[in-house]
């Protein structure tokens, strides 16, 4: 799980833009790696409720009240925007449990074969996406990468967690909050499909991007790691 520091966080806040050079410290979770990106830097807190203010003080939060159909809203401008790009199978959007959003994107639309730079074409589909986060600052936004079975574990983790990355610093440069996200690397460990044909690798071959609600009185839980995202 990352945990918010409150000075790290009010500091990407106030000071974004001076802020782009900063490091980026990453936090083993389970199967995952997190990493908190930009100005943001992820530290570790004694006192959980320091990071819950945080995270309120720097993005707002939504009244329990409110959420269904703030997450309504923009599940049904996503499907809008990026209905050319369902309709070429280069990603899905789907609603998770607790007014959670999914958006699956395939790989081998956004990258080179053993890439984790963004190629030309998928650059206009993350514009669409940044523009519809931007419009909904009041949700925390995890990137998430995914790999076929192909080549060894640490390899197949360390290019997950660089195409999630590489996802949220095109986000991040577009306008998107570096506050509200944070990247996690799941190797070949969550399939969606069979890894013994080349169609199924190919849809193993995924960057995840999981959209939660940010909930007055339930910050904390908005930036806790996704969940399993396998079949």
């Amino acid at each position: 799980m990352i945990r918010f520091s409150l000075i790290a966080l009010l500091a990407a806040s106030v000071f974004a833009a001076g802020c782009a050079g900063d490091p980026n410290r990453r936090t083993k979770a389970g199967a995952g790696v997190g990493a908190v990106l930009g100005g943001l830097i992820g530290s570790e807190v004694g006192d959980e409720s320091n990071s819950n203010i945080a995270a309120g003080a720097v993005l707002g939060a939504l009244a329990g009240g409110a959420v269904g159909r703030y997450m309504d809203n923009q599940h049904a401008e996503l499907q809008e925007r990026l209905a050319a790009e369902q309709a070429r199978e280069e990603l899905y959007i789907t609603r998770m449990g607790g007014d959670t959003l999914r958006v699956g994107v395939a790989s081998d639309a956004s990258f080179e074969v053993d890439s984790a730079e963004l190629n030309f074409e998928a650059q206009s589909t993350f514009d669409k996406i940044a523009n519809v986060f931007k419009d909904y600052e009041k949700t925390a936004v995890h990137l998430v990468g995914h790999t076929d079975s192909s080549g060894s574990d640490s390899y197949n983790q360390k290019l997950s967690e660089r195409r999630a990355s590489a996802v949220a610093s095109y986000l991040s440069s577009k306008g998107v909050n570096s506050s509200r996200m944070a990247t996690w690397g799941r190797g070949e460990s969550e399939p969606i499909a069979t890894n013994d044909t080349e169609a199924g690798r190919s849809r193993n071959r995924r960057v995840d991007i999981v959209i939660k609600p940010i909930v007055e009185g339930q910050e904390k839980a908005a930036f806790s790691a996704p969940p399993y995202l396998g079949s």
